[in-house]
């Protein structure tokens, strides 16, 4: 068993725990999945439950791809030259996506709604010529978004991570300082747990892949995997048009953010083995690649994942 630690405690995380403290879950349906949180402490789990569905709502609300009147789908259908403004949630998730679309040269893509269609991962069937961030025009300051005329959105690589940041938002307004936080297995930890432990949580292998368990101290740091073993090829690469084919199984990143690492881990996906490494050295991202190529399984960690495991 390898263990992979953070860099940093934070001493306030044992100044505030409570060793007694019961671990409550609650749990339901978001985003065609399931969301999940694990909470130490006593408060009362009815109010913090109504929070986190109010906040799942919101953002499905906003941008969903499958949901008609979403703030996204009215963008895709407006006319060219239309710009439209943006709440802080949405604003928030395209800032970044058109931050990491720009240094991974189009690799994470926001704009590839038609391609997604047309693979059979969207709402529709319906495809258009129009893909790619460059053609998007993004005024932060005013949080609003230009539609270049038949351009689609699609945040699936990305919206679960904020997801997983906002509820994680949600949990420190009620005063919860310890707690696990899991949508379709994108995960934030914060604190630790009663016992003193961390939210300890391990990589899933593929089916079949040969390799020694990797279990990640999750004290305020997110996990987010992406790849082919679960769904087969739904990874897009923006820049062929075509499924990602690199031979890349598995991608996880272990970051502060859930939804940088969301967004990270279908990069490196799509990137492959070779420029994905050297993306995620570039980027000083913890990440791990499992690749399968001519028949036989590989394992790549990065240097920054490498100076978390434990001697």
């Amino acid at each position: 068993m390898r263990i992979a630690l953070p860099t940093r405690i934070d001493p306030a995380a044992f100044a505030t725990r409570d060793a007694s403290a019961p671990i409550v879950t609650l749990e339901g349906p978001t985003m065609g999945t399931r969301w999940r949180v694990l909470y130490a402490g006593r408060a009362d789990p009815a109010p913090i439950a109504a929070a986190i569905t109010q906040t799942l709502a919101r953002i499905v609300a906003e941008m969903s791809h499958w949901d008609a009147d979403s703030v996204l789908s009215r963008f895709n259908r407006a006319p060219a030259g239309h710009w439209i403004d943006l709440p802080p949630d949405f604003a928030h998730v395209i800032a970044a996506a058109l931050r990491i679309a720009g240094s991974s040269d189009g690799a994470f893509d926001p704009a590839i709604g038609h391609l997604v269609n047309a693979h059979g991962h969207g709402p529709t069937r319906a495809s258009g010529s129009c893909n790619g961030w460059h053609h998007l025009a993004w005024d932060a300051a005013a949080r609003r978004l230009r539609q270049p005329g038949g351009l689609a959105l699609d945040l699936s690589g990305i919206a679960k991570g904020h997801a997983v940041d906002a509820l994680a938002n949600v949990l420190r307004r009620c005063q919860i300082g310890h707690a696990l936080v899991e949508i379709g297995g994108e995960l934030r930890g914060t604190g630790i747990r009663p016992d003193g432990d961390p939210w300890w949580v391990d990589l899933e292998n593929p089916p079949g892949a040969p390799l020694a368990p990797l279990r990640i101290a999750l004290h305020d740091l997110a996990v987010a995997t992406s790849g082919t073993y679960i769904r087969g090829d739904h990874n897009l690469d923006p820049r062929t048009g075509r499924p990602a084919a690199h031979g890349v199984a598995a991608a996880s990143v272990i970051h502060p953010s859930a939804m940088e690492a969301d967004a990270f881990a279908t990069a490196l996906t799509v990137l492959g083995p070779d420029a994905g490494a050297a993306f995620a050295i570039r980027h000083a991202l913890a990440a791990r690649l499992v690749m399968r190529r001519r028949g036989t399984w590989d394992e790549w960690l990065s240097p920054a994942l490498l100076a978390m495991l434990e001697p």
